[in-house]
C-alpha cells in the first residue's frame, strides 16, 4: 500500500511539472550591438517583430555604447552562454575582431551586420554599400552646388568600417568637382553632441561664415552641426544633409520634409530579414554570404511621401505588436487552460486509482475477515465438538449419581459406601464446573468480537455411536392416557437415560436425528418433543424450526437439550422456535419441571379452547372488565380456525366424517385426530357436534317458523331423539326450553 501511495504521489508530480514547463526554444540567438540609438532601436524591433513569425528562436540583446572594451565582454558571455548564433555589429574593424574571431572557432555561426571587420571568419554579411552612400551625397552636394562651393564633412567613429567607407566614397566624388573644395573632415562618433563639439571647435578656430554644404556622416551629426553654427551666431546658414532616413519625429525623413536637413540617405534597418538569414544559416538552408541591402536618397521631392508612408509602417507595426500582445494573453489563457485540464485530468485519474486502490484494499480486507471468521468459526466449532464429547458423557455420569443417590440402597449404604459414593460425586460436579470454566473461556476468547448474529448454526461431523432407531420405548400399559414425548437425540445413552427419567409419566417415541424427528412428530403429533442441537443429518436447530413451521406440528413445544452453553446459543435457540433450552449436564428434576410447566400451559389452552367453543356463535357478551386481550389463545390458532371453517361449511352434511375433514384440510385420519385433541382436548367428533349444537342453538334462539326437528336435520343431526339427548347433556337443558326463552 505504501508502495502505491508513492507511485500516484510521483505520477502526480510529473503531470504538474508536465503540465507547467514551457516549450523551450529550439535556437538562441545572440545580438551585439555596437551603440544605442534609434536606428539600432528600429532594428532590434523588428528583430523582435519577427520571432512572431520564428517561435522556435529567443533573442538576447546587448549594446556596448560605442566601448569596445564593453562589447568583447558582452561577445563572451554570449557564447559562454550556449548561444546558437552571433549577430554582430562590430564598434570598429580591428578591436572588436579577436572576439568574433573566438566565437567562430567554437563553431558558432556568426552574422556581421552593418558593419565590418577586417577578418573572414565570419557566417555572413548583411549591410547596404556605405560606400556607394558618401559616393552618392557627395554626387548629390555637388549638384546642389552647382559644382561650386565649400564643403565639410564630419565622420563618424574613427575606425569603424562605415565612417572610413563613407568617407572614401565622398572624396571620390568630390575629386570630380575641382571647384567644389572640402575644407574641414571633422570626427565625431555617429552621436550628435560629438558632431555640435567638432563643428563649434572649427568655427572657431577657422572663423568660416562661407560654409556652402555640411555633410554629416549621419543625421544626428549633421544636426549637432547645425545646431553650433546656429549658437555660434551664424547669419547665413549652409545646407545640410545626412545618412539614417530614418521615419519617425527625430527621424532623417521627417528632418529633410521640415527644410532641417537638405537631404539624407536611407540606411536600411532589415531587422526581419536579419532574423530570417539566421533561421536559414540554423536550419541548414541556403543562404548568401554577402547579403547587400538597398537604399535611396530623401530629397524635399519625395520626403513627405516617404515620411506618409513610413507612418502607416510604423502605425501597422504598432498593431501587429498590439495584436502579437494579443495572441500572447491569448495563449498565456490557453495554457493556463492546457493546465487546469491537464491537472483536471490528472486528478481524475489520481481518483480513480485511489477508488481502485481503496476498493482493492477494502476486497484485501474483507478476505482477510472472511478467513479470519472462518477461522474463528472452525475453532468454535472445534471447543463446540469438545464441549458436546465432554457435556455429554458427564451428563450421563452426573445424571445417573443424582437418580443413585435417593435410592435406599444409597441412603442406607454402609459408611464406607456412601463416602466412596459421596466421593464420586463431588468429583464429578469438579469435573463439570472445570469443563464449563475451560470451554467458556476458550469460547469467549475467540468469539468476543463476533455478534450472535454472525455465528452460523453448527453441525457437528457423526458421532461415533450412530447407531439409529426410530420404534416407540417401551411403556407400561397403563400408561395409554399418558401424554406422548418424542425424544431426539443422536447418542443412544442419552436415549436410554432420558427414557428412564421420563417413561414412569409419559409415553415415549424416540428419534436419532432431526430428519427421522420430524418424520415421526408429523406422524404421531406428539405433545412435547425433547431434542438435542448438535446432530447429524439435521441438527436440533433445524429441527425445531421446521416443527414450528409445519401446519401440522406447529403447536408441539420442544426443549432443547444441548451441551452448547453461551448465550448467542441460547438466543439461536429461542430465535428457531423452542419453547425451552436446558444445558447439559442437567438434573433430572430440572427437566421433568419444565416438561410437566409446558405441558400445564398447553392444557390452559385448551381449556380456554372449550370455552370459546362452548360458547360459539352466540352473541358476544363483553363485560366492562373484558378486553381484546382475553380472547382466547387456541382459537388464534391458524389450524383451528381453518378447522372451524371447515365444519362450519358442512354441518348440515350428516355424512360429515373425520376422514372427509382431513381430506379437506391434506391431513391424515390419525394427524387430524391427534392434533385436535392436542390443541383443543377434544376428539374431532366431539368437536362436530359441539359445533352442530352451538349452531342450533343460535337457530332455536333466533325466532322463526322452523320446528326443532327441522333444525335438527339442518345441522347434521339424522335423528331428533339423539339430537334432543345430546343438547340436554351440553347445555342442561332441552331444545324446547330454548325456543319457550
Amino acid at each position: 500500500m505504501k508502495s502505491v501511495v508513492q507511485f500516484i504521489l510521483l505520477l502526480l508530480i510529473l503531470m504538474m511539472v508536465s503540465a507547467c514547463t514551457h516549450v523551450q526554444p529550439k535556437y538562441r540567438v545572440g545580438v551585439s550591438q555596437c551603440s544605442e540609438d534609434i536606428w539600432r532601436d528600429k532594428q532590434n524591433a523588428e528583430l523582435r517583430m519577427g520571432t512572431y513569425f520564428h517561435e522556435n528562436v529567443e533573442l538576447c540583446f546587448t549594446a556596448a555604447f560605442d566601448s569596445d572594451k564593453r562589447q568583447i565582454q558582452q561577445i563572451d558571455s554570449l557564447v559562454d552562454a550556449g548561444i546558437d548564433l552571433l549577430i554582430v555589429a562590430p564598434n570598429q574593424v580591428a578591436t572588436i575582431t579577436p572576439a568574433i574571431d573566438r566565437a567562430f572557432d567554437k563553431g558558432i555561426p556568426v552574422i556581421v551586420f552593418e558593419r565590418k571587420t577586417n577578418s573572414k571568419k565570419y557566417t555572413a554579411y548583411m549591410g547596404a554599400d556605405n560606400y556607394e552612400m558618401g559616393r552618392v551625397m557627395g554626387d548629390y552636394i555637388a549638384s546642389r552646388l552647382h559644382g561650386k562651393g565649400k564643403v565639410v564633412e564630419i565622420m563618424g567613429l574613427k575606425g569603424s568600417s562605415p565612417a572610413i567607407e563613407r568617407h572614401n566614397g565622398f572624396m571620390d566624388a568630390m575629386d570630380r568637382y575641382p571647384d567644389v573644395k572640402v575644407v574641414g573632415t571633422l570626427q565625431g562618433d555617429w552621436t550628435e553632441q560629438s558632431a555640435f563639439k567638432a563643428m563649434e571647435n572649427f568655427f572657431q578656430e577657422t572663423k568660416q561664415t562661407d560654409i556652402d554644404f555640411v555633410f554629416g556622416q549621419n543625421d544626428r551629426m549633421a544636426m549637432g552641426a547645425r545646431e553650433a553654427l546656429r549658437k555660434a551666431g551664424v547669419q547665413r546658414l549652409p545646407l545640410f544633409c545626412g545618412i539614417d532616413g530614418l521615419p519617425g519625429e527625430q527621424g532623417g525623413i521627417r528632418l529633410v520634409r521640415d527644410s532641417l536637413l537638405e537631404a539624407s540617405y536611407i540606411y536600411p534597418t532589415h531587422g526581419d530579414q536579419l532574423l530570417q538569414l539566421a533561421v536559414d544559416i540554423l536550419d541548414g538552408k541556403p543562404y548568401e554570404k554577402e547579403v547587400n541591402l538597398m537604399s535611396a536618397l530623401v530629397t524635399r521631392d519625395n520626403a513627405n511621401v516617404l515620411f506618409l508612408q513610413n507612418e502607416e509602417l510604423v502605425r501597422q507595426s504598432a498593431r501587429l505588436d498590439l495584436l502579437n500582445q494579443k495572441a500572447n494573453v491569448y495563449l498565456k489563457q490557453l495554457f493556463s487552460q492546457r493546465i487546469i485540464t491537464l491537472l483536471a485530468v490528472g486528478l481524475i485519474v489520481l481518483l480513480l486509482i485511489v477508488a481502485a486502490v481503496v476498493y482493492l484494499y477494502a476486497r484485501q480486507k474483507a478476505r482477510i475477515g472472511q478467513e479470519r471468521r472462518l477461522m474463528e468459526r472452525a475453532q468454535l466449532d472445534f471447543y463446540t465438538q469438545i464441549s458436546h464429547e465432554l457435556r455429554t458423557p458427564l451428563t450421563l455420569i452426573e445424571g445417573p449419581l443424582a437418580q443413585l443417590a435417593s435410592t435406599d440402597d444409597i441412603q442406607h449404604a454402609a459408611p464406607e459406601t456412601a463416602g466412596l459414593f459421596g466421593i464420586v460425586q463431588r468429583n464429578t460436579r469438579q469435573l463439570t464446573n472445570l469443563v464449563n470454566k475451560l470451554l467458556d473461556a476458550q469460547t469467549m476468547r475467540h468469539l468476543k468480537d463476533l455478534s450472535p448474529q454472525q455465528i452460523d448454526s453448527i453441525t457437528v461431523a457423526q458421532p461415533i455411536d450412530t447407531e439409529l432407531t426410530a420404534a416407540p420405548a417401551e411403556m407400561d400399559e397403563s400408561d395409554d392416557q399418558n401424554p406422548t414425548l418424542l425424544i431426539v437425540d443422536d447418542n443412544p445413552d442419552i436415549r436410554t437415560y432420558l427414557t428412564t427419567i421420563l417413561k414412569s409419566r409419559y409415553r415415549l417415541l424416540q428419534a436419532a436425528d432431526g430428519q427421522q424427528g420430524l418424520q415421526m412428530a408429523q406422524t404421531e403429533v406428539p405433545d412435547l418433543i425433547v431434542s438435542d442441537v448438535m446432530m447429524p443429518v439435521m441438527n436440533g436447530l433445524q429441527f425445531c424450526q421446521k416443527v414450528k413451521t409445519d401446519f401440522v406440528t406447529s403447536h408441539i413445544p420442544v426443549i432443547l437439550l444441548t451441551a452448547r452453553a453461551m448465550d448467542s446459543h441460547q438466543i439461536e435457540g429461542y430465535e428457531s422456535g423452542a419453547d425451552a433450552y436446558i444445558t447439559k449436564p442437567f438434573s433430572a428434576e430440572l427437566l421433568l419441571a419444565r416438561i410437566e410447566n409446558l405441558l400445564k400451559n398447553r392444557k390452559m389452552l385448551k381449556n380456554l379452547w372449550e370455552t370459546d367453543t362452548a360458547n360459539a356463535n352466540e352473541a358476544p357478551q363483553t363485560t366492562a372488565e373484558e378486553t381484546p386481550q382475553e380472547k382466547p389463545v387456541a382459537t388464534e390458532d391458524p389450524f383451528i380456525t381453518r378447522f372451524r371453517a371447515v365444519v362450519e361449511k358442512n354441518l348440515n352434511d350428516s355424512d360429515l366424517s373425520v376422514e372427509m375433514i382431513g381430506q379437506q384440510m391434506g391431513l391424515s385420519r390419525v394427524q387430524l385426530y391427534r392434533k385436535v385433541k392436542a390443541i383443543t382436548g377434544n376428539t374431532p367428533v366431539d368437536c362436530l357436534r359441539k359445533a352442530r349444537l352451538a349452531k342450533a342453538r343460535q337457530m332455536l334462539a333466533t325466532p322463526s317458523e322452523l320446528t326443532v326437528s327441522e333444525i335438527a336435520y339442518m345441522v347434521g343431526f339424522t335423528s331428533p331423539s339423539y339430537f334432543t339427548k345430546c343438547f340436554k347433556d351440553e347445555y342442561g337443558i332441552v331444545p324446547g326450553d330454548v325456543r319457550k326463552g
